[in-house]
């Protein structure tokens, strides 16, 4: 008997189980954000602060709205649709328009009064200091 000397018999089901799996373990993280959180964020940290930046083309700086709360920052905003002149009509249109907003909790508390916020070729930036009374405190050890 040919198929008991083979072992277990092929199970086409349990390999694509494993393909799937294997798939899965090769693409986690590429993407973690859900698709339709906008504006797109990334966020960078050492011990002294946090740089956010969010894509925002086409958004007037005065429609955006940064705030802090202790550890969560709040970016919110509107995104106006364009304008059509007369006798103008849409062929395609793909761009979303309308409120937006996104809430970031951060490991560290901010220090609100230090925080800077600037737009620059479609990129909001923003600069969010870690408070002076969160910082690590360097304690000397002494001997006894």
């Amino acid at each position: 008997m040919i198929w008991q000397d083979l072992g277990t018999p092929w199970n086409p089901w349990q390999e694509l189980n494993k393909l799937q799996e294997d798939l899965n373990r090769a693409f986690s993280g590429a993407r973690t954000a859900n698709v339709y959180d906008y504006p797109p964020i990334n966020v960078w940290a050492n011990e002294e602060s946090a740089l956010c930046t969010a894509e925002i083309p086409g958004v007037d700086p005065a429609d955006i709205e940064v705030s802090v709360v202790h550890d969560t920052v709040t970016v919110k905003g509107t995104r106006r649709p364009e304008e059509l002149q007369e006798g103008e009509r849409y062929h395609r249109r793909e761009r979303g328009f309308g409120d937006f907003t996104r809430t970031l909790q951060l490991p560290f508390v901010i220090a609100q009064k230090d925080v800077e916020a600037r737009v620059s070729k479609g990129v909001l930036h923003v600069l969010l200091p870690r408070a002076e009374e969160d910082r690590p405190k360097r304690i000397a050890v002494q001997s006894v």
